[in-house]
Formats: C-alpha cells, sequence, structure tokens
C-alpha cells in the first residue's frame, strides 16, 4: 500500500516526524478534532414542538428548516401552523396463562415468587427443546432406516452416500446425548 502523504495544518509536536504519514493523516482528520462539538451537538436536547419555518429563496425554491431564519430573510419565511402530533400508547399484551407441567420445580423453602415462576419458566424452556430435540431424532432416525438410508439423486458417487450414512449416524448420537443433558438439567431443577 502506498504511502500517504500529510498535508493537514494542525501544529504538531517534535516527536511527530517519527510517526508513519498515514498515522498523522487519521489523527489530523476534522472528526478527531472536533470531537467535543459533536458530542455537545448530539447531547443537547431537541424542542419536541419545534417551529417549522417556511422560505422562498430569491431563486423561488422553497426550503423547510426548524431554525429561525436571518432576519434579511424574515420577510420570506413564515411560521408553519402544523397540528400537534398525537401518540396513543399500546395497550400491554397478557402474558399466557402457563400450561400445566406434568412436574414442576420444587419448592424451595425460602425462594420468593420471582424465583419460582423464573424456575417454571427455564423448565418450560427445557420442555419444549426437549420436546424439538426429540421430534428432530425421530426425522433423523427415519432417514437413517436402520443404517440403509434411501440414495438421493446426488449421490452417483458411492463415497457420497457413504458420507452422508456416517454423518447421519453422527447426528443420531449427537442428539441422543442431547436429550440426555436435556434429561439431567430437568431432573436438577425438580430436585
Amino acid at each position: 500500500m502506498g504511502s500517504m502523504r500529510y498535508s493537514g495544518s494542525y501544529p504538531w509536536p517534535s516527536f511527530a516526524s517519527t510517526m508513519p504519514d498515514s498515522t498523522r493523516y487519521l489523527l489530523d482528520r476534522p472528526a478527531r478534532r472536533h470531537w467535543p462539538l459533536a458530542v455537545a451537538l448530539v447531547l443537547t436536547p431537541m424542542a419536541a414542538d419545534a417551529a417549522i419555518y417556511r422560505c422562498v429563496t430569491e431563486s423561488g425554491v422553497i426550503e423547510y428548516s426548524n431554525t429561525t431564519p436571518d432576519p434579511a430573510r424574515a420577510r420570506d419565511c413564515q411560521q408553519l401552523d402544523l397540528p400537534q402530533i398525537t401518540t396513543i400508547p399500546a395497550t400491554p399484551v397478557p402474558a399466557p396463562a402457563p400450561a400445566p407441567a406434568a412436574a414442576s420445580p420444587a419448592k424451595s423453602a425460602g425462594a420468593s415468587p420471582a424465583e419460582q415462576r423464573r424456575l417454571e419458566e427455564r423448565m418450560q424452556i427445557l420442555r419444549d427443546e426437549f420436546q424439538r430435540e426429540s421430534r428432530h431424532l425421530a426425522e433423523l432416525k427415519a432417514e437413517y432406516n436402520g443404517g440403509q438410508p434411501e440414495r438421493l439423486g446426488s449421490e452417483r458417487n458411492y463415497q457420497k452416500y457413504l458420507d452422508r450414512v456416517e454423518r447421519l449416524k453422527s447426528e443420531i448420537e449427537r442428539s441422543e446425548s442431547n436429550l440426555a443433558a436435556l434429561e439431567r438439567e430437568m431432573d436438577a431443577l425438580l430436585n
């Protein structure tokens, strides 16, 4: 990459001559020098109902602005009377009632209602994951067909077929281990 020549006007200290030109170029960019102004502008609160002005320039172009026009152009500008913006807050959606659980987490002697609710939510998440993983395992076993899956049209090469059979076998093993881990986690919540 070619080197960039520094052409900025910032008065650099004596060590700047040892800096690469590209570094000096990056440090001299206006965004780096004027960041306090940018921060001040961003943090300045804006009025929610600011006035809007419609001004006509000398060339006949209509401009809209939210800043007060200068006195020289004030005769060509008029403040617009806009209606207030109406906002309606959304109605809160009631939380769905939890489904009756076959087994609920064990209640600790000192567990608060919030803690119990958290445990119930966690148990429901685990049940959903268990059901999803069980369906996935059933699909994999159906496709695996006891080690003799149907050959696909894209598997003209016998090695591709063998690779898919091996992949299915490893996915079945992984899915079974996931189910076992989910069962252990649900048992731990119940005890």
